[in-house]
């Protein structure tokens, strides 16, 4: 019941008259009207926001809140709201058609697999980075990451190691080939425990789940955590490459909303914000 409607029932003149029915249909049509323009989100300019929903790997949280402030300022009247979660979990879901306009994936074949039933829009396909692996330890930790590298995981202060789940996350099969490439992996293997996806893996180390993880450098580097531990990368020849991938939904509510945010992540100043947080980019 809107304001203007219990000012009404309150008031002690409120009676039921012939007059009340008029009073009643003149406060519902305030609060419909009210209801109406909270619909419709505008900017400080008073302009109409468009909005875009984008489900995106969760290696993204950092470099993709920057982005969509940079984007923000460019297009006042489009506002991204992003999801962050695991790549394969959202192809299920989008699979079944869930209410996204633009998928980022850490894996380009999600991407091409949507594309390939139908289930985005003719064209839309694009890569926009290379994703890599850091080895990551919280600042308390006495292990020097960088002397030892891939050797931390099997340093005996090491109960528990974070990755991402295999079975679903791609940085948690690029740390898994990793593991197995540089030939630790049944070394560890039993001291492994999975995140949800990478940034719950990065998580479990910064609350002291695990002493150590194999997580996305672009979390490790952030301004956000760079300084609450120390990393070492990860060769790049140790996994396979990481493609990094998206497409626009079929089911899109503003197709040229999401055209406008997919341009501005592969543009030079998209492309730079990538090269910041430790991202290859596509051809490179």
């Amino acid at each position: 019941m809107t304001a203007v409607m219990l000012a009404l029932v309150k008031s002690p003149r409120w009676t039921l008259d012939r007059t009340a029915p008029l009073v009643l249909a003149v406060a519902l049509s305030i609060s419909v009207l009210a209801a109406c323009r909270q619909e419709s989100p505008t900017s400080r300019t008073g302009v109409a926001v468009r909005e875009v929903s984008v489900a995106a790997a969760a290696d993204l949280k950092f470099v993709l809140d920057e982005i969509s402030r940079e984007f923000g300022k460019q297009n006042k009247d489009i506002r991204a709201n992003v999801t962050f979660g695991s790549s394969g979990n959202f192809y299920s879901q989008l699979q079944n058609q869930a209410p996204f306009d633009l998928f980022l994936s850490a894996d380009m074949e999600y991407p091409r697999k949507l594309a390939q039933q139908g289930l985005s829009l003719s064209g839309t396909e694009f890569s926009y980075a290379v994703g890599r692996l850091a080895v990551w330890v919280p600042a308390s930790s006495p292990m020097d990451v960088r002397k030892l590298e891939i050797n931390s995981l099997k340093n005996p202060s090491v109960r528990h190691i974070s990755i991402a789940n295999p079975q679903h996350a791609p940085y948690g099969r690029a740390a898994e080939a990793a593991m197995r490439s540089l030939g630790v992996y049944d070394a560890v293997k039993d001291k492994l425990v999975f995140g949800e996806n990478v940034a719950q893996a990065l998580q479990f180390v910064q609350t002291g789940n695990a002493e150590i993880g194999i997580v996305a450098l672009s979390l490790a580097i952030s301004p956000e955590v760079r300084d609450q531990g120390r990393n070492w990368e990860v060769p790049l020849d140790s996994y396979p490459r990481m493609e990094q991938g998206g497409v626009i939904l079929k089911w899109a509510k503003d197709a040229e909303a999401a055209r406008t945010f997919r341009a501005f992540l592969t543009s030079p100043e998209g492309r730079s914000i990538f090269k910041r947080y430790g991202f290859a980019l596509p051809g490179e």
